[in-house]
């Protein structure tokens, strides 16, 4: 019997496409790659790269408390950059969230994201 659930929460956007915003399995929640969009009003937090790296770590924070987990137990992160001269001020704001032993981590510049944002990122948790 498998102890996958899918992972339901109001905290955070609804999906735009055939994915679950995290999946429980295992003693771990896998979360979907988030953008900083806010969950009530479907638009980009205004302000820039900080505003939506934070508004993303903000709704996985909420999938991850959905699942039985939080950002404190996040053991893998990867962030995806619509441009990589942004990672400085990501990843400050990205240290906002993460202040002590925080996760392993990869960063990369990609092509394009969904909807124009300009960050997303995904984490795994254990529970």
């Amino acid at each position: 019997m498998s102890d996958r659930k899918v992972i339901r929460t109001e905290g955070a956007p609804k999906a735009i496409g055939p994915y679950s915003a995290g999946i429980q399995a295992g003693g771990f929640v896998f979360a979907s790659g988030s953008i900083g969009v806010h969950p009530e009003t479907g638009e980009f937090a205004p302000g820039g790269i900080e505003a939506e790296t934070r508004q993303a770590l903000t709704n996985l924070a909420a999938v991850l408390e959905a699942g039985g987990s939080s950002l404190a137990q996040v053991v893998k992160s990867t962030v995806f950059l619509r441009d990589i001269n942004d990672f400085a001020a990501m990843n400050a704001v990205y240290a906002e969230f993460f202040p002590e032993d925080p996760p392993a981590r990869s960063a990369f510049q990609v092509a394009a994201l969904p909807k124009g944002a300009a960050v997303e990122i995904e984490v795994i948790a254990q529970r």
